[in-house]
């Protein structure tokens, strides 16, 4: 079983995997939780807990808090922050912080990656729940960031009140100007004056840029466009309401600007920071990156399961509820098939998304690159097809606010491109296989 799951890790590839793979032995690879029921006790119980808060206390009002934000007020409606109140002090709060990174749970909540993939896809419900938990993008990543990388008073100014709930953060990466999925092209400059870098660029796709609880940006630039092309980038903290941020406008996403979070094009004309707002030090922002960008990428993938599980669900009450010349929907035969084929498509995304989470505690995350990017491609593309069969079903109902249907498709559309394209996911899977190949 061990070998049909993790081949890599017990065959010969390259040098640098049989360094990794040397030091893990086939036991510590563990089995593979495929149901709740094999998780530890304590888990379960917490997701037990988790899926009573979502069904009970964030369904009922997920249409009250949908109309509040189409009106794009770009205010917080006072729901979410009390949820997040209720959420905070039942205890179900920051389980995205994995215990390989925080080992002594001052964090998180202890969870490994595959523990945490459980309770993820249950946040995937709803599209508010992984706010309410405080597990939601980009801040997650951004807190992993502070985690690993930030000094002491990075955390304490801005990790503190990200895991407390205060406050939201943005990444800024992406840009206008050039073709982001290649990171090396990025033009943004970060230069050292004195005690102080300063800032330009223009960046756009920069989510939470709308809210007004963001504070702090994650900002990657260039500090030496001579050096070598993975050395010449760095990422610095950058105050969201310093002198020089300038918010141009929410970009649209299919035509909603997701209020009130949304997505921000923003203009950095000349912003000055403390040199030590720099992470890790100049040159390390590709570094940072991947180490940012691998655990975003699957936590993304265990929401997208649950809002095919949610998608589904709600087809399945639809279908019983409609007649159609003569007889029910669920009656008829393109209905039934479209049931079939979206349970099996959900079946086989979630295995992926739990080995590749089992690898990035077992192996971890170099070793279970390609699977990270397998489920990256997977998951969004399953997340369409079963959320169009959804709306199919709903008719026109599907296509409005009057379920989260549409919003569940235009997160999966937009997951074939954030946290890198398909086509680079797929280009890199491509050379492992022909590696593989060659030796």
């Amino acid at each position: 079983m061990i070998s049909q799951l993790y081949p890599r890790v017990l065959r010969k590839t390259t040098s640098a995997l049989l360094k990794t793979t040397r030091t893990v032995s086939t036991s510590s690879i563990g089995p593979l939780a495929v149901a709740v029921s094999s998780l530890r006790p304590e888990v379960q119980r917490l997701h037990k807990h988790v899926t009573e808060f979502v069904r009970e206390e964030i369904f009922p009002v997920e249409q009250e808090i949908r109309n509040w934000n189409e009106k794009e007020t770009w205010q917080i409606h006072p729901k979410i922050e009390e949820l997040k109140a209720q959420a905070k002090q039942a205890g179900l709060w920051n389980f995205f912080v994995p215990i390989d990174a925080d080992p002594e749970i001052k964090y998180g909540a202890g969870l490994t990656n595959l523990e945490y993939a459980h309770l993820c896809e249950v946040t995937g419900l709803s599209m508010y729940a992984p706010e309410v938990f405080n597990c939601n993008a980009p801040d997650t990543g951004n807190m992993e960031v502070l985690i690993k990388y930030g000094t002491e008073e990075h955390q304490e100014k801005w990790l503190k009140p990200l895991l407390a709930g205060e406050i939201r953060s943005c990444f800024g990466m992406t840009e206008p100007a050039v073709a982001s999925s290649d990171a090396t092209n990025i033009q943004a400059s970060i230069v050292k004056d004195g005690d102080e870098y300063i800032i330009n660029g223009r960046k756009w796709w920069t989510t939470n840029g709308m809210d007004p609880r963001c504070k702090i940006c994650v900002f990657m630039g260039k500090t030496d466009p001579t050096a070598d092309r993975h050395k010449q980038q760095s990422m610095i903290l950058v105050p969201f309401d310093a002198p020089g941020v300038n918010i141009v406008r929410p970009l649209s996403v299919l035509g909603d600007k997701e209020s009130p979070s949304g997505h921000a094009e923003v203009d950095f004309d000349n912003v000055r920071v403390p040199a030590s707002n720099i992470l890790l030090g100049e040159g390390r922002g590709f570094e940072i990156a991947q180490g940012r960008l691998g655990p975003g990428r699957i936590h993304h993938c265990m929401r997208m399961i649950g809002n095919a599980e949610r998608a589904l669900e709600l087809m399945i009450e639809r279908v019983h509820s409609r007649v159609a010349f003569g007889k029910p929907l669920v009656a008829q035969g393109t209905i039934q098939q479209d049931i079939a084929l979206s349970r099996i498509e959900i079946e086989q995304a979630r295995l992926l998304t739990l080995k590749a989470a089992q690898m990035m505690d077992s192996v971890g995350n170099k070793v279970a690159a390609p699977e990270i990017a397998m489920i990256k491609v997977v998951a969004p593309r399953m997340l369409m097809s079963v959320v169009d069969r959804a709306i199919q079903a709903h008719g026109g109902a599907g296509l409005n606010s009057d379920f989260p249907l549409a919003n569940f498709y235009i997160y999966a559309r937009s997951g074939r491109l954030f946290d890198g394209p398909d086509e680079v996911h797929l280009r890199a899977i491509s050379r492992y296989e022909v590696a593989k190949f060659k030796q």
